[in-house]
C-alpha cells in the first residue's frame, strides 16, 4: 500500500514527495477528474491525499469514493490556500495524519 497526493501546488507535492509520498500536480478540472480516477483505480495506492481546494473542485467525484470505497481512502489536506489556520498547520497535519515529520 502506498500513499498518492494531488495538489494545485508544487511546493506541496515537493515536500510530501521528501517524505516519500509520489503525487502530482494538476490545474485545471480534466485534470484533476482525471487523476483522480486513475489514482481509485490503481490496486497499490492505499491513501490518497487532495488537497481542499481541489478536493472542493470536484466534490462530486471525491464524495462517493470517500463514502463507498474501501481503498483508497480519501484525506483531504489543507494547503496554502486553506483559510483560518495557522502557519504550521499543514506539517501538523501531515505529522497527526500520517506520522510522518517533516
Amino acid at each position: 500500500m502506498k500513499y498518492f497526493v494531488i495538489t494545485d501546488s508544487i511546493d506541496t507535492q515537493v515536500g510530501l514527495r521528501l517524505a516519500g509520498i509520489e503525487g502530482v500536480v494538476v490545474r485545471e478540472e480534466g485534470e484533476i477528474r482525471a487523476a483522480v480516477q486513475k489514482a481509485a483505480a490503481d490496486p497499490e495506492i492505499g491513501v490518497l491525499l487532495v488537497t481542499e481546494r481541489l478536493a472542493r473542485q470536484c466534490a462530486d467525484l471525491i464524495a462517493p469514493l470517500k463514502l463507498t470505497a474501501h481503498t483508497p481512502l480519501v484525506v483531504e489536506i489543507p494547503d496554502r490556500h486553506s483559510a483560518g489556520r495557522s502557519s504550521d498547520s499543514i506539517t501538523r497535519y501531515i505529522r497527526e495524519a500520517i506520522g510522518v515529520k517533516l
